[in-house]
């Protein structure tokens, strides 16, 4: 097997008395969907914030590719291939969907930010955004503010700006939260056509949308790794529908 896109070695992080990640390692292989399940407060956001740059661990290294990006912030870490989708989207809702894309056209292309508006006009951009939406089937919805989209439409948004800089793993929280069933069903398979194209790294409760999309789970309990395996192995669990599943 190649090595792994993206590997966590012993991470610890406390808040107080509170361990919210406990000796935590495991990887992400090159092209997988990787689902990270878990009840609320399990520490799945906490621990997608340490691979980010958004928070520090209080120990153990975080690689990518192989070179350890620990001490880098959330800019570099940018820049070295992570991708983030968020729980609360947030794209620019004062601007259009194609000039949200177009924005991150610019930042694929190290472009200044300095000059918007001609950058708005610009055909190439245009074009290159145009691209970016196309990939998740939001081009007729280009001129419309982003304020105007529905709640599926703009996780669907969200999603294309951060494949816009082609990241090398994708970190997505949550995409279905707050969708309805067709925006759901449109977000999943989108995910899924992703496959192979890029490693994914998924947290979402949605166990449908898991069990079809995920090569692997890992699941997350008060911080800790209690089972990883395929969604045959997760879903015949014992300590898995114990914790979790049985409940959920």
């Amino acid at each position: 097997m190649d090595k792994s896109v993206l590997e966590l070695r012993n991470l610890c992080k406390s808040f107080g008395a509170l361990t919210v990640t406990n000796d935590l390692s495991f990887t992400v292989e090159p092209g997988e969907i990787h689902a990270l399940i878990g009840p609320n407060g399990a520490g799945k956001t906490t621990l997608i914030q340490q691979i980010y740059g958004a928070v520090q661990p209080d120990s153990g290294q975080v690689f990518l590719n192989g070179r350890e990006i620990t001490g880098l912030g959330v800019p570099e870490r940018v820049q070295a291939g992570i991708g983030r989708s968020f729980q609360i989207s947030n794209v620019l809702m004062d601007f259009t969907v194609l000039e949200n894309a177009i924005v991150a056209e610019q930042a694929r292309l190290g472009q200044s930010f300095r000059f918007l508006r001609p950058a708005f006009s610009d055909k190439s951009l245009k074009a290159g955004a145009s691209k970016i939406l196309s990939r998740v089937g939001l081009e007729d919805r280009a001129m419309q503010p982003a304020s105007d989209l529905a709640h599926g439409e703009r996780r669907m948004l969200e999603l294309a700006l951060a494949l816009a800089t082609a990241p090398k793993v994708l970190l997505l929280d949550e995409p279905m939260a707050g969708a309805g069933l067709e925006e759901s069903q449109r977000m999943t398979e989108i995910i899924d056509q992703l496959r192979g194209q890029v490693a994914i790294l998924l947290i979402e409760h949605d166990m449908d949308a898991v069990f079809r999309l995920a090569d692997r789970i890992t699941v997350l309990v008060e911080g800790a790794i209690i089972a990883t395996g395929t969604a045959d192995d997760i879903s015949n669990s014992s300590a898995v529908q114990a914790a979790y599943l049985g409940s959920a």
